[in-house]
């Protein structure tokens, strides 16, 4: 049932393995270099994850991969037809005005990419992300949403050096001009354990089972003193089904 006393929301979505149905950062290699898909497995561990996208899709380039190859692997990387009518008819219903924004540390090409092919980009208001340009050339050049050269966040929950997602929340509720009577934040990665952290006791989590929020949830939810409500999704029609409630 879903509470009348909520007249604005905001819903907050990760977008690889929580929005979409696949990592965009390694499905690219995936999909058009399998070799460079090792390479990303051999060094992930060594090499900021953004850096390294930017290193291997030079690399792609070098191979002869253009800009309509890229965006064609984003166009049929998988997307849950439940997901797009969960967006779709909350955006719709009369019962409360919902406001979507997408918080990534995939990039604002990927995304722009597939929310195109998909024809959703009208129905999020923001994208938060690393940035993405297409040089003459054809190379696609990423880079860190927060310039390594620059001042870095201060986050002590353990976001990567691109991005802290909870300071990204915490600005973008900032410039909004109305408070949200509630927040709902959909995700998936150890990532997003800092941003729901920030969120009331009258908003709501909806993490993916068997991946790392959930896993960080049950190990450090408590201590760390999380006071949203979480629900677990493991496919999209769940999360459907959970969005007819809100």
């Amino acid at each position: 049932m879903t509470d009348s006393t909520v007249r604005q929301q905001l819903v907050i979505f990760d977008f690889d393995w929580s929005l979409v149905d696949q990592d965009t950062d390694r499905w690219v290699f995936e999909v058009l270099a399998p070799h460079l898909r090792r390479k990303f497995e051999d060094l992930e561990e060594t090499v900021q994850l953004t850096d390294l996208v930017a290193q291997l899709l030079v690399e792609l380039h070098a191979l002869g991969v253009t800009r309509q190859d890229i965006e064609g692997a984003m166009h049929i990387l998988p997307f849950h037809p439940a997901m797009v009518r969960a967006v779709e008819r909350l955006k719709a219903a009369p019962s409360a005005q919902t406001t979507f924004v997408i918080l990534s540390n995939s990039n604002s090409a990927y995304i722009s990419a597939i929310l195109q092919h998909r024809k959703l980009t009208h129905l999020f208001q923001e994208v938060i992300t690393n940035p993405a340009t297409w040089e003459p050339s054809g190379l696609l050049s990423v880079r860190r949403r927060i310039d390594p050269a620059g001042p870095q966040h201060n986050c002590s929950v353990g976001c990567s050096p691109n991005m802290c997602k909870g300071e990204e929340l915490q600005a973008l509720l900032a410039r909004c001009p109305d408070e949200f009577d509630r927040v709902v934040y959909v995700g998936d990665g150890g990532n997003d354990f800092c941003p729901i952290l920030r969120l009331r006791s009258q908003d709501i989590a909806l993490a993916r089972k068997s991946f790392g929020l959930e896993k960080r949830i049950a190990k450090e939810g408590a201590k760390a003193g999380l006071r949203c409500s979480v629900q677990y999704w493991s496919g999209a029609w769940e999360v459907e089904e959970m969005f007819t409630k809100l």
